[in-house]
């Protein structure tokens, strides 16, 4: 990979279904020299697939994250199922596993839950990750829309028309509203292996101060090193980033650290990364179950 296929890759997190002509644009390439980098990151599996990053409450559910070492992956599974259905798997260098749990109700109890089932694993740490406040309004057609782009999240209007039966028009519209959606990603998943020269990493911030203008100044001090957005929490932000070698990263995390707000960083170098949408799709069908024309908007 060079910096041109970073910059691409950056855009296609954010965004997946940005035009090839739209990213060219923003980069400085021809949209035809875009979509033959995309191509070729697809072929040798540095893009593995576009996916759909929902935030669970807009759909009911809470969100709680584990935080292992030294344990089989699978192993993982099969105690965190037990609990709630995975939502976020990522596995990093150090034998460092980090999982994210959508579970629907009495979070403080399933947190003991887990402590109990998970006891013969190490956990370095679990916790609630609430949620800032931001909220969505979807439709049962907007619904509709949701089910296929799981599918398919870079389907075309006139395909997505002709598989929900909706007009073009009502297509367009939604999908206007989606992707402006704090709670919707249209996003890809990558190969952390397939970055050659540069290092992809994540560094989780706990905030004691306040977000917004802590958010700002990691912003502003760090943006030329942005992956992709930031994962927002209630008092906590996980940074996606890349580096040109591991004293650059190393140099990037302490001055994280440094940053006014900042309780405290901690750095995790992922090996792959993964969204089970299991959980999703279940919410989807009785979400299209359901005879209320508006989704109820779960709240910690």
């Amino acid at each position: 990979m060079d910096k041109s296929d970073v910059a691409i890759l950056h855009h296609l997190l954010d965004n997946c279904r940005e035009s090839d002509r739209q990213i060219g644009t923003k980069i400085g390439i021809s949209g035809a020299a875009v979509k033959s980098r995309i191509d070729k990151m697809i072929k040798n599996q540095t893009i593995e697939n576009f996916t759909l990053k929902i935030e669970p409450p807009v759909l009911g559910y809470n969100i709680l994250y584990i935080v292992t070492t030294g344990q089989d992956i699978n192993e993982i599974l099969k105690q965190v199922e037990l609990v709630g259905e995975p939502f976020l798997l990522v596995p990093c260098v150090g034998g460092v596993t980090v999982c994210g749990i959508v579970v629907r109700e009495n979070v403080s109890q399933k947190i003991e839950l887990a402590k109990s089932l998970m006891k013969d694993v190490r956990l370095l740490s679990i916790f609630e990750a609430e949620n800032p406040g931001v909220r969505s309004d979807l439709t049962k057609t907007d619904v509709d829309i949701i089910d296929q782009l799981l599918k398919e999240p870079r389907m075309k209007i006139e395909d997505l028309a002709k598989k929900t039966k909706l007009s073009t028009k009502t297509i367009a519209r939604s999908l206007k509203k989606l992707q402006s959606d704090e709670a919707i990603q249209f996003t890809t998943i990558y190969d952390p292996a397939k970055f050659g020269q540069y290092i992809p990493f994540a560094v989780l911030v706990w905030i004691d101060g306040n977000m917004e203008e802590t958010l700002k100044s990691l912003k502003k001090g760090f943006s030329d090193s942005f992956l992709q957005k930031p994962f927002l929490a209630k008092n906590q932000v996980v940074l996606f980033l890349f580096s040109n070698n591991i004293f650059e990263l190393d140099n990037i995390t302490q001055k994280i650290r440094k940053v006014n707000g900042v309780a405290s960083a901690d750095l995790f170098i992922p090996k792959k990364i993964s969204f089970p949408q299991k959980w999703v799709t279940n919410a989807i069908k009785a979400a299209k179950a359901s005879e209320k024309l508006h989704l109820a908007y779960q709240t910690n």
